[in-house]
């Protein structure tokens, strides 16, 4: 719908989608024209220490693969058939140039896939940085704490040797600021889904939040506050549909086509773990009195990480924060949304079914790869789920 008087978001959807859907990253070149000193750093989405990177004059810029936009030819004769679909995608575009304006990628300890994927990519551009970010499972703080900070010293190190900002505590403390900002914008749009899941889609709000992948912090937030103060003012109409929370999709992105079949099918998603990478961290990151900033994110990847099946919980009792966001966010039922061959989400997700089951919440599941096409089905199990939990509540299977 073209964007009219009545209702000026249509524009901002327009150039958020645009952003999500750059394969060729546009705006990450557009950006290294305007920063010619600085770099442009990949990562794997589920999670970046984006703070310090912009710190550095680095441009961060999650690579989420190439979703249902690309056809895989060589990236498929990389890796086996049966793990997920993303390290290939990813390899794709590498092979076809399209990642060519990255100086760098950064790949976090998600699973042994992403690890392998790590390695491949090293052989394939040995001209290019690549880091493994091995994520602490860890959380003693002399122990997870100090090796998490010790990791980002490292690739601080490593980019300032290929030609990255050097390191300045007032500039991390100023990144971090710009960051707590943002993610409290984020908040405010996720409490709007959560509130009047009418007046802001699922899927408005995944393009909105996926947009910052190429943006710094203080372009997203700048978009997203554009956005919220002409939200309040869109021409809606309250759905009678079922609150759903998805979980499963922290990685590898189900198709945005996927998430418009489920709205369709009667499903209003006001919870979900989609681009975990933007809201791993909740609440702002504080530099605490005797910390410097890259202490201070260590701290909070240890203190304030959310739960997901790549992080290791120690002794809390699986599915326990999962039923507490369902509480919280009034939800009548969770669909499990997993990428196919996605060993993390779909060990856990027996445990959370016992979990809900416990609880009494409803739930039903499905799989997806991010080139997934087809979306009749998913959409009549949804939709089906949806008739029942509004007939029977916590009976529906």
């Amino acid at each position: 719908m073209p964007a009219t008087a009545t209702d000026p978001t249509q524009e901002m959807l327009r150039r958020a989608e645009e952003l999500a859907n750059d394969l060729e990253l546009q705006a990450v070149r557009r950006w290294k024209e305007h920063n010619p000193d600085g770099l442009a750093i990949g990562y794997l989405p589920i999670y970046a220490p984006r703070p310090l990177l912009e710190a550095l004059n680095c441009l961060p810029v999650a690579v989420f693969g190439g979703g249902d936009q690309l056809d895989i030819i060589r990236g498929d004769s990389y890796f086996q058939s049966y793990i997920c679909h993303i390290p290939r995608s990813v390899i794709e575009l590498g092979l076809t140039g399209r990642l060519d304006v990255l100086d760098g990628m950064i790949f976090p300890s998600i699973c042994d896939v992403i690890r392998n994927l790590g390695g491949m990519w090293k052989l394939l551009f040995p001209d290019r940085y690549a880091a493994y970010l091995d994520l602490p499972q860890n959380f003693d703080p002399a122990v997870g704490g100090r090796f998490y900070a010790s990791e980002l010293r490292r690739i601080a190190v490593d980019l300032e040797e290929r030609g990255a900002r050097p390191l300045s505590s007032e500039r991390l403390a100023q990144a971090i600021d710009e960051e707590n900002i943002r993610r409290a914008v984020l908040e405010q749009l996720a409490e709007l889904r959560r509130h009047e899941p009418w007046r802001l889609k699922a899927s408005e709000a995944y393009l909105l939040v996926r947009a910052g992948s190429a943006l710094t912090a203080v372009e997203h937030t700048r978009l997203l506050r554009d956005f919220l103060d002409a939200a309040h003012e869109r021409p809606v109409r309250p759905l009678d549909n079922v609150r759903v929370l998805v979980q499963g999709s922290f990685c590898e992105q189900p198709p945005l086509g996927l998430i418009r079949s489920l709205e369709i099918a009667g499903c209003d998603i006001v919870e979900d773990d989609l681009q975990l990478g933007m809201h791993m961290i909740e609440g702002p990151v504080e530099i605490r009195a005797g910390e410097d900033g890259i202490d201070a994110l260590a701290r909070a990847f240890l203190e304030q990480g959310v739960d997901t099946a790549s992080r290791y919980i120690a002794d809390d009792t699986k599915g326990r924060s999962l039923i507490e966001r369902a509480r919280a966010c009034r939800v009548d039922g969770v669909v499990f949304s997993a990428a196919s061959f996605c060993d993390p989400a779909l060990l856990d997700q027996p445990m959370q079914e016992k979990a809900l089951e416990r609880a009494g919440i409803p739930y039903t599941s499905f799989k997806f790869s991010e080139n997934t096409g087809q979306f009749h089905v998913i959409r009549e199990q949804a939709g089906a789920f949806s008739d029942a939990v509004k007939l029977w509540g916590a009976q529906a299977p």
